[in-house]
Formats: C-alpha cells, structure tokens, sequence
C-alpha cells in the first residue's frame, strides 16, 4: 500500500466506478503516490459541469498536487479540460485501462510545472480499439461485486454522444466473465453484477456471435454455488431468447431489469433512432412478467426531448403505467455537441424542467405503489451495510438493528417510509 496513496473521485455510471477500482490497482502497482484522480462522465452537459466542479474541489483541497482527468468526458471533450489550470494530465477511456499509462503517471515530469499545453493531453483514437480486457478486481465494498462484461456501443442514438466517449461495441470472452466470477465467489462476494455500456449486445464480436442469455446461463451453470446474479441495463429489444429462458427458469437471476427506453411516444423513439417502438416496450414487460412473476422494471427516460410536444410526452408518462415501472432514471434532455439531437428544434428549458418533475412524481407514485405491495411478505435480503439492504427486485430495504454486511437473509418486510422498505 501506497504512503500517499492517489486519491480517486468518480462520477457517473456502474461501470465508471468498476473502472476506479481497476484503476486504483494498477496505480499502486506502479507505485504512483500523492495524485487526484477524476473519472469523468459525459451523458449530460450537467455531468460535465458537476467533473469540472469536481475537479476544482479537489485541487483547493489539495494544493500542488498532480490532477489527472480521465472518464468519458475527458476522452469526448479533452480540451476542455486541458485548458483548467488545475488539470495537470487528461488521458483517454482506453488509456486508463493500460497499466503501461500509469507506470508513466508516476514519472517525475507529471509536476504541473514541467509540462507543456500539448503534453497535457493523452487521448487517442477510441474508434479504433478493437478488445476490452477483463480487468480483474476484487469487487469494491463487501457485499456486491460489479464485472465489466462489454464496453463501447454500436448504435447511434441522435442524443448520445457515449458511443464516442466509449467506442464501438466490444465485448470480454465468456471464459474471461466465468473465472472472474468464479474468483470473487471464492472471495465470498453473494451478489454479481454484469456491467456493460450496451449489455446487450454483448458477444456480437465474439466467435460464433453468442448473445447475453448465453453467457447467464454459462455462469449460472459452472458457478453452481453463486447465490445471486444481477444483470444490469438492458435494450429489451435486443433480449434474447436464453435472456427470457434464464428470466422464466433460473431464481438466481434476480427479478430486476432496468431498461433503457428513454421515451414513450413512437415519433420521438424515431426521432431518437431508437430500435424499438412503444408497443415493443410493453409487449417485452408483458412477456417477461408472465415468465416471472414479482419481476420488477427500473427504466431511463428523457423530458424534453427536441420536438416533443405535450401529448408526446403524456406518451412517456403513460407508459409507466403501460409498462408497470418501478425504478425511473429521469433525464431532462440535455444537448450534447456534435450529436443530431442538438441540431434538432429545441423544448423550451422550463418546459423541460415541468416534465421531469412530473415525470419524478410519476415515479414516486409507482415506487410508493411497489412497496405498498410488499408489506408482509418474506424477502431475501442482501446486507450493504449494517442497516440496509436490497431484495431480490433491488429495493432497499432499512433495518431496526445492525446486520454482518455481505450477508443473505430472510426478512419480514413490516413496513416502508416512501422511499424503502422496513425489516
């Protein structure tokens, strides 16, 4: 261990925080010491202001000391960064993930003050990387571990700009997942999260293109002794049929999904160039239900999207409904430069914020409305800390006394407070 071990800051997605850990491993292998460290996300233009402010916050809290700035913000826009005085290196997604870089971060020329503009800045060509590696860590906290399965996405949806940030879709061997796993089961971890920035298209640049429902049901078959295996944000359309076979007939994998729908209304999903229609979306909830019941569903949704009028939005907050949503990730629309979307006439900004508090409050009806159904019933639990936990379907659940983190245990559910469930 490091003296002065760097220190790490991460913003955004699961997998932005499974990449920290490995980035956090590969620096005190290289011996790196005293350094911040900021992982980036660049889904909105809200994300990147929150990294910039980040990054200031940090370096007043720790004058002269080197800021690294890395993450899907710095690989999409790393001039930007280059150009704050606090920053002293920028270095792309696939930089950071090459132990090589950080062997180079710990040289003695990262003083701020030997450093030119144009050194600044490590960030090459994202497009052209061809692998993702299965960078294994040794799960972060004690209770969940996250495994990055696929990374980079194909599909060019007209409001994100991560593909860019990212790369094209890339995927980790089965073989690679299946020892990973199996080494943090042997660590004692319950629960196993796949991650991935388009999950679902994983295995489409593997040999003999194998689909997610094939690498679930490997895991499940050669992990006999895994208690849990949660799978992460899925494209229902692109599900597949051992995905459904594994929802209708394996208990270890948890009946939770979160689905990337992002609107209800068929013109803007077109505008979106989205792959699937707003009836797609319900049949997939529909099907899924009927395979597992209780199975529950968390969904990503935009307000505000350019040209959508009022009644396309009622489409969107009606499919909470149609589709019996519990979890929602509300996004008021944010335009990204460089992609369609921010060519395309815009929604008014106080339009936009109305129809994500109505979208929140939506929401909150249809939580409140899934704990209602629990009260009474008997749920496994998986302890995150000494007073709470997650069922099956992922909902916290807060306990009246201290519980061993990382455990598995039956609970009476006796009651919730709007946002989790009592035990």
């Amino acid at each position: 261990m490091s003296a002065n071990p760097p220190i790490f800051a991460t913003l955004g997605c699961r997998l932005n925080a499974y990449e920290t850990e490995a980035m956090r491993e590969m620096a005190e292998a290289a011996g790196l010491q005293g350094a911040v460290v900021v992982n980036t996300c660049a889904v909105t233009a809200e994300a990147v202001r929150k990294a910039r402010q980040e990054i200031r916050r940090l370096a007043r809290e720790n004058p002269g000391v080197p800021v690294i700035v890395t993450g899907c913000a710095a690989q999409t826009e790393p001039e930007t960064f280059a150009a704050m005085p606090e920053v002293t290196k920028v270095i792309g997604n696939h930089e950071k993930m090459q132990p090589a870089m950080w062997e180079q971060l710990r040289a003695p020329n990262m003083a701020p003050d030997l450093i030119g503009e144009t050194e600044k800045i490590r960030v090459d060509d994202i497009m052209s990387v061809k692998e993702t590696a299965g960078h294994l860590i040794d799960g972060f906290g004690r209770h969940r571990a996250y495994v990055q399965v696929q990374n980079g996405c194909d599909h060019r949806c007209t409001f994100c700009i991560i593909p860019f940030g990212r790369g094209n879709s890339r995927s980790v061997p089965a073989g690679v997942v299946v020892e990973q796993i199996k080494r943090l089961r042997d660590r004692g971890f319950n629960e196993v999260v796949l991650t991935g920035v388009d999950l679902t298209s994983w295995g489409a640049d593997l040999p003999g293109t194998p689909r997610l429902g094939d690498l679930v049901m490997r895991i499940l078959r050669l992990i006999p002794d895994l208690p849990r295996l949660r799978i992460s944000s899925i494209d229902s359309i692109e599900a597949d049929d051992n995905l459904m076979l594994a929802i209708a007939t394996e208990p270890r994998l948890m009946p939770h999904l979160h689905l990337s729908l992002q609107a209800g209304d068929d013109m803007i999903l077109k505008r979106m160039k989205r792959r699937h229609l707003r009836d797609d979306a319900i049949r997939f909830c529909e099907e899924a239900r009927k395979l597992r019941p209780g199975i529950v569903f968390g969904a990503d949704i935009i307000a505000g999207f350019p040209t959508e009028t009022e009644e396309m939005f009622q489409n969107s907050l009606k499919l909470v409904d149609d589709c019996g949503l519990t979890f929602l990730h509300v996004f008021p629309y944010s335009a990204r430069k460089g992609t369609p979307a921010a060519r395309m006439p815009r929604v008014q900004g106080a339009a936009i914020k109305d129809r994500a508090a109505r979208l929140r409050a939506k929401g909150d009806q249809a939580l409140l409305l899934h704990l209602e159904g629990q009260l009474g019933q008997t749920r496994k639990i998986l302890t995150e800390g000494p007073r709470l936990g997650r069922t099956e379907q992922f909902t916290e659940v807060a306990f009246d006394r201290d519980m061993p983190e990382g455990s598995l245990m039956e609970v009476t559910i006796l009651g919730h407070d709007g946002q989790r469930l009592t035990a």
